[in-house]
């Protein structure tokens, strides 16, 4: 057996043991999401490198430490993509573990699906220190109850991944942004309007940097797909709305710039009366444009929607939030240097809260990974 997996099977094993909870992390590009970060460190990085890669059946498995960095340069040797886009928020930071545990997806999750919709499989140590393997390296593996899938977005509370599957995809032969200069009702309708025609879709941004008098509201759109189809697309949407087409160079730094939380809108707005979380509403594509007094970021076609409000506002736009079928959580808290809990994400209903405490009492009964991470008593 590998030494670094030798050495993770043996702290888990200890610290399950001695009851010592144990804080997993890779680089820590995502120590601010999330609730508290308790425990010994768990260092995932040791365990890395590309274990195979097939890029005519388009999968890769990768150790969990693998810099994400290092995967994502060489699938583009090969003109192949992650297709989710996962952010990193630290430059050339961030591991394959850290990506599929947090779950997040960029700019064309709307379009091409998320983290969830491209792991095949993965290996996992649980909390018994019992090296597991679910799912396979082809979608047909994958029958009954899917488990590997099961790890995203799982923050690290039910197992230790060490190794994971990935489907990946080609890079598209084009792309084009556009940019249309329309208020946030107006945005969402014309592309629910887009949506319904066969148009290479494949992210959206709409933004208004802050609430001030004649701060411009722009929606941009970005296409990608075969070259006739964006080019008839470009052609046909700025026909429909007056708009024009972003030089590809730019386009491509600002939509890095939105995958990664780096664009000016991310920034917290100063001389507030009261610091500023940033919150991150999931609704239904088809929710209405919210009427908040805060500065707000519109993506995945208004199915994903930022805003920097105060913490004191979470009934409101928690209540927001469910009327109309979606959450509310808190991405970057306004104290996110603290290791205090801080309440981020919207309370489970009882029933899924029951399935929460049955998963986490199964994969860790001695309750040692990232205890608190996701809820305070899980």
């Amino acid at each position: 057996m590998d030494t670094a997996l030798q050495h993770l099977i043996d702290q888990i094993q200890t610290a399950a043991a001695q009851h010592t909870p144990l804080r997993i992390r890779g680089d820590g590009s995502k120590d601010f999401y999330g609730e508290t970060l308790q425990g010994e460190l768990l260092d995932t990085r040791a365990y890395c490198g590309i274990v195979s890669y097939e890029p005519s059946e388009l999968v890769v498995t990768v150790r969990a430490g693998t810099p994400l960095a290092e995967l994502e340069a060489a699938l583009v040797e090969k003109d192949q993509c992650l297709a989710f886009e996962p952010p990193r928020f630290v430059t050339l930071a961030g591991t394959c573990g850290g990506m599929v545990a947090a779950g997040l997806s960029g700019p064309a999750r709307a379009s091409v699906g998320g983290v969830r919709d491209y792991v095949l499989g993965v290996q996992l140590i649980n909390g018994r220190g019992e090296h597991l393997t679910f799912g396979g390296q082809v979608i047909k593996n994958v029958a009954g109850y899917d488990v590997s899938r099961l790890m995203v977005g799982a923050m690290g509370t039910l197992g230790l991944l060490t190794d994971i599957s990935l489907k990946v995809l080609p890079i598209a032969p084009s792309d084009a942004t556009l940019v249309f200069e329309l208020d946030q009702a107006t945005a969402l309708a014309q592309l629910h309007r887009w949506g319904t025609q066969p148009l290479p879709l494949n992210a959206s941004c709409w933004v208004r940097d802050n609430t001030a008098a004649n701060t411009p509201e722009l929606l941009f759109v970005r296409l990608r797909g075969a070259v006739a189809a964006v080019e008839s697309a470009c052609t046909k949407m700025l026909l429909d709305v007056p708009g024009r087409r972003m030089d590809n160079a730019q386009a491509g730094l600002d939509w890095t710039a939105c995958r990664d939380l780096k664009l000016p809108f991310f920034s917290a707005p100063a001389n507030t009366t009261e610091p500023l979380a940033l919150w991150r509403l999931s609704v239904p594509q088809t929710a209405p444009a919210f009427s908040l007094p805060w500065p707000q970021l519109v993506e995945w076609h208004g199915g994903q929607r930022w805003l920097w409000a105060p913490e004191s506002a979470r009934e409101q736009l928690r209540q927001a939030a469910t009327d109309v079928g979606g959450s509310a959580s808190i991405f970057i808290a306004s104290s996110a240097n603290s290791t205090g809990p801080k309440n981020c994400f919207s309370p489970l209903k009882t029933t899924l809260e029951q399935i929460h405490r049955r998963l986490k009492a199964e994969f860790d009964p001695a309750g040692i990974f990232n205890p608190g991470r996701m809820y305070p008593d899980l």
